[in-house]
């Protein structure tokens, strides 16, 4: 039953990444304009879809996965391998910053009427910069099926 759970987990994490990118290119794009109704909505979809995919992997990281389970349990031998590492460390640290960044600049658009598309920019870049991209050490495919 667990086994099933983290496939489903991680299938629906890795597509709904495709989401969040897309959600953060449109945020990025219509988000020249300080206070375009476009540009809101695209920000207000980009950071919902981040946080969505925060609950959905953070369940995994917590919960699901046997690989952060077993990691935790032996932290620093974890620490060693680049693959656990970024798992464990640098993925959820790339992520997090993305969303903390991202709402800052939606935070701030909607306040103080200004673009936040800096802010999502820096947010969409580091949310690249943190994937499991194939051809890395810690690669993952692009699509899940």
């Amino acid at each position: 039953m667990i086994r099933l759970m983290y496939s489903a987990t991680l299938l629906i994490h890795s597509w709904l990444r495709w989401a969040v990118v897309l959600a953060g290119l449109a945020a990025v794009l219509s988000s020249s304009r300080r206070s375009s109704a476009g540009a809101s909505k695209a920000g207000m979809w980009f950071t919902i879809l981040l946080d969505v995919q925060f609950v959905v992997g953070l369940s995994l990281y917590l919960f699901i996965s046997p690989n952060t389970t077993a990691a935790f349990h032996q932290f620093g031998a974890a620490m060693h391998v680049a693959t656990t590492r970024f798992f464990l460390v640098e993925h959820p640290f790339g992520m997090i910053a993305a969303i903390v960044v991202a709402h800052i600049g939606r935070a701030r658009s909607e306040r103080r009427r200004e673009s936040a598309r800096g802010f999502y920019l820096v947010a969409l870049l580091v949310l690249l910069a943190s994937q499991p991209w194939p051809g890395l050490p810690y690669g993952r495919p692009l699509f899940r099926f």
